[in-house]
C-alpha cells in the first residue's frame, strides 16, 4: 500500500482527489492500493525538561544547564487520535510519500513521525508549490527521491532543538536570576525572539531619547506661460545641518525679505533626466505582509492566514511561504495559461491581458535567485471571486497585479530640476512629466521597491523653462518646522527589519551572511514569533504599531548581548545551511550549542541582574503591593496575597500604554 502524508486535511483532500482515492475514512482517504492521510501540522512536539527527569519539574540554577543525551518527542495530546490513525497506516505502508509543505519545517512534521514509527521502508517526496489539480498532477509525475530532501530533516532538527536549548535553559536561568532581583515575571529567552524584541525596544529607546531640532525652510510660488509651480530655498552653506535643513531663523528670515522684495527669480540652468523603472517582482511573504500592513492594514499573521486560505482553500495562488520573488525560466512556458485563467476568473481583465506583451521577459524570470520556492503568483486554474471574502480579495488582487506588472512596459517619466536666483538666494524646483504609465497601471499605489521620499514638488509639472528665463514671485511661505522622532515599528515594517537586520550589524562578516540569508527567522516563522511576543506581554499593540512593554525593557537589558545580536543569529543560521547542504553533522552543531548554552549558564550562574523595576500599584481589591505575573495571555500585575486576594491590574509601560487588556480573573502562577 501507498501511503501519502500530507500537512493538512485540505492538502490531502485535494490530493486525494487527483489520486481518485474518494473513499473517506477515519483521518485518511483511500483508493485502489493508495491511501492519503495527514497530520494536522506537527502531530509530535519535543519533550519538555520535565520529560527528561521530575526534579526538573522545579526551576532552579543548580540543575542548569538541561542537556538531553537522548532527544525524545511525543504526541501531541490535542492531535493523539490523529497520530493513532498516521501511525497504524504508516505501520501497513509499502510505500510511503511525503507530501507536507514544501519547506523546512514541512520535512520536519513527516520525518519526526516516520522516525517515531520506526518506518524503514521506500520513501519519496511530492513538491508541491501549488494545489490546484494541474500542479499536483505535474508533481505527481515528478517525485524526489528521499534523500534529495533529507538535508531538510536535518537542518530543521538542529534548529528545533537549538531553540530548545537556548529557550528551555536560558528562560530559566534569568528567570531565577530576575527573581533574585525582586522581578516576579518569567523572562522568556529565545534564538529568534530575544534579537527581534530588541529591535522594537531600540527603536522605543531611540524615540524616547529624541530631542526636536526646530529648523526653517522656505516655499517659493512662481509663474511663468500662465502656469505656477513651487521652488524651495536652498539655505546658505554653514546655517544647516547633514540634512541640509536651516537650523538658523535668522538666516530664513532675511532670505525671506530678499524673496519677497526681488519680484522674479532668474532660471539659471534646467536638466531633465528620463527615468525608467521596472516591476516590482512578485511578492515573497514577508513582502507581502509588508505591503498588506502598509496599505491594507492587516496584521502579519492575518496576511498569512489570507495567503495560505488563498493557497489552501480558493486554491488562487501558489504556495505563500516564500523567501523569494523571483520564478524559475521554465514557468514562462505556463505564461498563457495562467494569463487565459486570470481572465476566465475575472473576464473585466481582458482588454488589459489582450495589450500585455507575453513575450516579455523582466527581472523576474532568474534561475539563479530562486530558492525552494519561487514568487507568489496565480495559479494555472481559474479561482473563484466570489467565494472570497474582501480581505482575500484585496490580496489576491495585490499578488495578481505584481504578477500582471511583469509584462507592461517599463514606467517611465522625466525628472526635471531647475535652478534659481532670486534675490541673492538659490532656489530650486523639481518636476516631474510621466511619460509611460507602463506596470503602474496596475499598481497605483508606489510598492515596496520605489523609491522613498516622493514628495509634493516631485509629483509636480513643471513649465517649459530655460536658462536666463524670468518667472514672477508670488506667494513666499516660511514654515516653522520641527525634526521628527522615528515612527514606531508597525509589524509590517517589523518583519522587513528581520528581513534586513544586517544594516545594524557591524561586523562586516557577520553582516554579509545575514544579506544571503535575508535576516533572521524565516518567512515561515516572523510571524508566529511577532505573535509570541505579543502573546507573552513583550509587545503591546498600539493602533498599527508595536511597541515594547516594561517586562520588554527588562529583559533585553538582563540578557547578555550575545543572545540579543541578531549576529549570533548569523552564525547559526550559517551552520544550519551548511547542515542542509550536507557540509556540517547535526551532532556536531547540537554539540556546539550545548558547549555555548553550557559557558553562559556557567558565566552568569552566580550572576547579579541590576534591573529597574517598574513601580508595583497597590491591589485594587484589599490595597496590598502587586506582583507582575506571566499567564496565558502576557504579563499582567496580580495581588502578592493571590490566592487570597485575586486582584488582577494590566501591565502599562512607563508611556501609560497598557500592555494587553485583562479581564479580572484569577492569577496565573508562573513555573
Amino acid at each position: 500500500m501507498r501511503v501519502f502524508l500530507c500537512e493538512k486535511p485540505s492538502q490531502g483532500k485535494d490530493i486525494a482527489r487527483v489520486l481518485g482515492a474518494g473513499q473517506r475514512g477515519n483521518g485518511c482517504y483511500s483508493g485502489a492500493g493508495v491511501v492519503v492521510t495527514w497530520c494536522i501540522g506537527h502531530l509530535v512536539e519535543a519533550v519538555p525538561p520535565e520529560g527528561y527527569g521530575e526534579q526538573y519539574k522545579r526551576w532552579a540554577i543548580e540543575q542548569l544547564p538541561i542537556l538531553p543525551e537522548r532527544w525524545r518527542v511525543e504526541p501531541k495530546s490535542a492531535t493523539a487520535a490523529q497520530f493513532k490513525v498516521v501511525q497504524q497506516l504508516v505501520a501497513k505502508a509499502g510505500e510511503l510519500v511525503i507530501a507536507t509543505d514544501a519547506d523546512r519545517e514541512g520535512e520536519m512534521i513527516a520525518r519526526e513521525i516516520i522516525d517515531l514509527c520506526s518506518y524503514r521502508g521506500p520513501i519519496q517526496r511530492l513538491w508541491l508549490s501549488a494545489l490546484n489539480d494541474v500542479s499536483i498532477r505535474k508533481a505527481l509525475g515528478a517525485l524526489k527521491p528521499s534523500a534529495e530532501t533529507l538535508p531538510l530533516y536535518f537542518s530543521a532538527l538542529a534548529r528545533s532543538r537549538a531553540d530548545w536549548l537556548i529557550g528551555m535553559n536560558l528562560s530559566r536561568l534569568f528567570t531565577l536570576l530576575g527573581r533574585q532581583a525582586g522581578y516576579t515575571g518569567v523572562l522568556s529567552v529565545g534564538r529568534v525572539q530575544t534579537p527581534t524584541l530588541k529591535l522594537v525596544v531600540d527603536r522605543d529607546r531611540e524615540i524616547a531619547r529624541f530631542v526636536c531640532v526646530p529648523f526653517w525652510a522656505i516655499e517659493v510660488a512662481l509663474s511663468h506661460a500662465g502656469q505656477s509651480f513651487v521652488a524651495s530655498w536652498t539655505p546658505p552653506q554653514g546655517s544647516t545641518d547633514d540634512a541640509g535643513r536651516c537650523l538658523q531663523q535668522p538666516v530664513a528670515q532675511q532670505a525671506v525679505e530678499r524673496l519677497r522684495t526681488a519680484g522674479a527669480a532668474q532660471v539659471r540652468s534646467v536638466e531633465t533626466e528620463r527615468v525608467r523603472e521596472g516591476p516590482p517582482l512578485p511578492f515573497d511573504l514577508g513582502t507581502l505582509q509588508e505591503v498588506c500592513s502598509k496599505q491594507l492594514g492587516l496584521d502579519v499573521q492575518e496576511t498569512l492566514d489570507i495567503a495560505q486560505a488563498l493557497y489552501e482553500t480558493h486554491k488562487a495562488t501558489t504556495y505563500p511561504r516564500s523567501d523569494s520573488g523571483y520564478l524559475p525560466e521554465s514557468m514562462l512556458a505556463e505564461v498563457p495559461t495562467v494569463l487565459d485563467s486570470m481572465v476566465k476568473t475575472d473576464p473585466s481583465l481582458r482588454p488589459l491581458i489582450e495589450r500585455l506583451d507575453r513575450q516579455q521577459r523582466s527581472r523576474a524570470w532568474n534561475d539563479g535567485k530562486v530558492s525552494a520556492h519561487h514568487g507568489i503568483i496565480p495559479t494555472l486554474e481559474p479561482a473563484n471571486l466570489s467565494a472570497m471574502n474582501e480581505k482575500e480579495l484585496a490580496v489576491y488582487r495585490l499578488i495578481r497585479a505584481h504578477y500582471l506588472a511583469q509584462f507592461l512596459p517599463h514606467h517611465e517619466f522625466d525628472r526635471t530640476v531647475a535652478q534659481f536666483s532670486c534675490g541673492s538666494q538659490s532656489l530650486a524646483a523639481v518636476g516631474k512629466q510621466i511619460a509611460v504609465i507602463g506596470w503602474r497601471e496596475v499598481l497605483a499605489t508606489p510598492g515596496p521597491d520605489d523609491a522613498d521620499g516622493e514628495d509634493a514638488q516631485r509629483s509636480q509639472v513643471l513649465p517649459a523653462l530655460h536658462a536666463g528665463l524670468s518667472c514672477p514671485v508670488g506667494k513666499v511661505d516660511l514654515k516653522a518646522l520641527k525634526t521628527l522622532p522615528p515612527k514606531p515599528y508597525t509589524q509590517g515594517e517589523l518583519i522587513k527589519a528581520m528581513k534586513t537586520v544586517a544594516k545594524f550589524v557591524t561586523d562586516p562578516r557577520l553582516k554579509q551572511k545575514l544579506r544571503d540569508t535575508t535576516g533572521i527567522g524565516t518567512e515561515a516563522t516572523r510571524a508566529n514569533i511577532i505573535n509570541g511576543l505579543i502573546g507573552r506581554g513583550y509587545l503591546v499593540k498600539k493602533g498599527r504599531a508595536v511597541r515594547a512593554s516594561d517586562a520588554a525593557f527588562t529583559l533585553i537589558d538582563a540578557v547578555p548581548s550575545a543572545i540579543a545580536d541578531p549576529g549570533t543569529t548569523a552564525v547559526w543560521e550559517h551552520a544550519l545551511d551548511m547542515i542542509e547542504a550536507g557540509q556540517m553533522a547535526l551532532d556536531t552543531f547540537i554539540e556546539k550549542q550545548a558547549a555555548w548554552v553550557g559557558q553562559l549558564v556557567q558565566q552568569y550562574r552566580g550572576a547579579t541582574l541590576s534591573l529597574k523595576l517598574p513601580p508595583a500599584p497597590a491591589c485594587p481589591q484589599c490595597g496590598a503591593p502587586m506582583q507582575q505575573r506571566t499567564g496565558k495571555s502576557g504579563a499582567f500585575w496580580s495581588c502578592s496575597r493571590y490566592p487570597d486576594c485575586k486582584g488582577t491590574l494590566p501591565i502599562e509601560s512607563p508611556t501609560g500604554r497598557r500592555s494587553a487588556p485583562r479581564k479580572r480573573r484569577a492569577a496565573s502562577k508562573a513555573s
